[in-house]
């Protein structure tokens, strides 16, 4: 009698347990329903919060005690010393090089490195900056980025093997380097300029914050993931610990830790053009310079000058290849005798602005009507309902709807980060403007997932799409966040659907890839059983490709949040208000430091709640 009746007890059990998404689902149908009930007036945003006396109180101090405070005097001003000695160093070769030996020592290390085109592409690249008559902003960005390089190589790979090889170590790490790689770019400048001044010992500490997860991170993978039999091997010879770690951990990781070098590099130029908000010099200076006064034509020949510098240093530092014997001495002696070449700005110049701005000026004249129809548009139908909704929603229900939300999505512990982050933006005093910019990001994730997905998918199933997609990805990753402002501007004016347009254009290359990745990386041999199975192209990629590349499709949503974010003060240069004028103002006047301050905490919050908000999903 007991065996007859447990699984007719366990079917009755499983024919009324509800699945996930139809528990979402009635969650979601009584949030909506319970919303008018709970509804408030939307508030104005105050101007005299507890968080912004506080913090700044906090400045104040900070400038009375700047030069009488032990922790400035032999902690905070030593710290900006020793980073002003390391630029200076580094721009002090990069002049001593001269404009044609800097040209020949990367064409000489590109040839030793990776061969003869390697060379040509180094060569070609910089004489291009030149060409562009931007070499001294070039040099200028060249030494920070450098610099910012050093520092977080100095600082990032004897992290990254702690963080392998001690649990702990590792364990204290994971949630803070989460944090600073969530962190949008901009929330690091206020408080450098705090501790550190404008100028550029803040432009490079905070790059070295910006890019220094990515070298831990990768670090501590190839330290990590050594063929444990070498290991095994060494040690049973009689190997110590340290000797372990030196002759055959890190050799074996040797590939990964340049990889790290690799990927710091890349990351710390594209920081180090968004510190000119701080006063940094360089390029990013003359694209600021050129926003101000709405001229995409010179900012087009800064972003290309960007895009060159990148490319030089993406192919120097990328992985070598097989070592072959090169004449080294010949390399060298090409380079010491370039360095007496003289150079001076008598070198060319030229420029692409009059064209571009020809250009764009055209482009203003004929689609004026329809710019204004798609602003108004998409305002009417999207931003305008959906920012009514979160404004007007409290505080404490919206943190109730982001627990319950999140338990259901990504667990218990997620949803409680989530629910802290959003009661952490209300404590900080700018609920409205944070719902105005949750409003933004919330459109601006939806076309950019509905643009991703579409161009990603395309990209994984036909080749040829995906050879003319790739190098404008590459370019745009490339690409200052600055730039995408200005074709933004000129198309639909200043206002927050600009920045919308800006945050989709600067969101959307990462997602493609990954979408690309994740439904590339579908086995074949599913592919081809579907196939066997009769399946149509549409049903093979909605039926099989699509819910198996779900990680990669998360991670793209993940991924696209983080990058609209980093976007939000951006468009706070050009109308769009809310968090991100609230950065900016904060940067141009004293009296709103504490409101700035607690503006970028407010958009490192909204981005810890969307991102518990995604669940991570699981590989296939």
């Amino acid at each position: 009698m007991t065996a007859v009746a447990a699984p007719a007890a366990a079917g009755v059990t499983r024919r009324f347990r509800p699945g996930r998404r139809t528990v979402i689902g009635v969650a979601a149908v009584l949030a909506v329903a319970a919303y008018p009930v709970v509804r408030a007036t939307g508030a104005a945003q105050g101007d005299d919060a507890a968080a912004f006396r506080f913090l700044t109180d906090v400045r104040t101090w900070v400038d009375a005690n700047r030069d009488s405070s032990p922790l400035f005097l032999y902690g905070v001003n030593y710290l900006r010393l020793g980073v002003v000695q390391v630029v200076d160093g580094v721009h002090a070769v990069l002049s001593w090089l001269g404009g044609a030996g800097l040209i020949a020592a990367a064409g000489a290390l590109g040839f030793l490195l990776s061969g003869w085109r390697v060379a040509v592409v180094a060569v070609a690249g910089l004489l291009g900056v030149g060409w562009l008559g931007l070499w001294d902003e070039g040099v200028a960005t060249l030494a920070l980025t450098l610099a910012a390089v050093l520092l977080s190589v100095l600082a990032g790979v004897p992290l990254g093997v702690l963080s392998a090889r001690v649990r702990w170590v590792g364990a204290l790490l994971r949630p803070l380097l989460d944090v600073m790689q969530i962190m949008p770019t901009f929330a690091y400048l206020a408080p450098m300029t705090l501790l550190f001044l404008i100028g550029e010992p803040a432009a490079v500490i905070a790059t070295v914050i910006y890019a220094v997860p990515v070298t831990i991170r990768i670090t501590a993978l190839g330290v990590g993931t050594v063929d444990a039999t070498a290991v095994e091997a060494a040690t049973a010879l009689g190997s110590t610990p340290g000797q372990v770690l030196r002759k055959v951990r890190l050799p074996l990781a040797a590939p990964a830790i340049v990889l790290a070098i690799h990927q710091t590099i890349m990351m710390a130029l594209s920081m180090v053009v968004v510190t000119a908000l701080i006063d940094a010099p360089g390029l990013g200076q003359t694209i600021v310079q050129a926003l101000e006064r709405v001229n995409v034509g010179v900012a087009f020949d800064a972003g290309l000058a960007i895009v060159l510098l990148a490319i030089v240093l993406d192919r120097l530092t990328g992985l070598p290849r097989k070592p072959r014997r090169r004449p080294a001495v010949l390399a060298v002696v090409v380079t010491a005798l370039a360095v007496l070449v003289p150079w001076g700005p008598a070198h060319p110049a030229h420029s692409f602005a009059a064209p571009v701005n020809d250009l764009t000026g055209w482009v203003e004249l004929h689609w004026y009507d329809a710019t204004e129809a798609i602003k108004n548009a998409v305002s009417a139908v999207l931003l305008d309902p959906l920012e009514t909704v979160l404004t007007g929603t409290p505080w404490w229900y919206f943190v109730l709807v982001v627990a319950v939300l999140g338990t259901l999505t990504s667990g218990w512990r997620p949803a409680l980060t989530a629910a802290a982050a959003a009661a952490g933006i209300a404590g900080l005093g700018l609920w409205p403007h944070a719902m105005q910019t949750l409003a933004s990001v919330l459109v601006a994730m939806l076309v950019t997932m509905a643009a991703g997905v579409l161009l990603g998918v395309l990209s994984a199933r036909h080749d040829r799409f995906a050879a003319v997609l790739h190098p404008l990805l590459n370019a745009a990753q490339t690409m200052p966040s600055f730039v995408y402002l200005l074709p933004a501007v000129a198309l639909f004016g200043a206002s927050r659907f600009t920045a919308i347009v800006a945050a989709v254009i600067f969101a959307v290359p990462p997602v493609v890839r990954l979408v690309e990745r994740g439904l590339r990386d579908v086995p074949g041999t599913v592919v081809e059983a579907a196939l066997s199975a009769g399946s149509t192209p549409r049903q093979l990629l909605w039926k099989v490709q699509l819910p198996m590349a779900r990680p990669g499709l998360l991670l793209a949503a993940n991924q696209g949040i983080v990058m609209v974010l980093a976007m939000v003060v951006v468009g706070g240069l050009v109308g769009a208000g809310a968090l991100g004028y609230d950065v900016v103002a904060g940067f141009a006047q004293r009296e709103d430091f504490g409101r700035g301050l607690a503006a970028g905490f407010a958009i490192v919050l909204l981005g810890i709640v969307l991102d518990r908000l995604i669940p991570k999903g699981r590989p296939s």
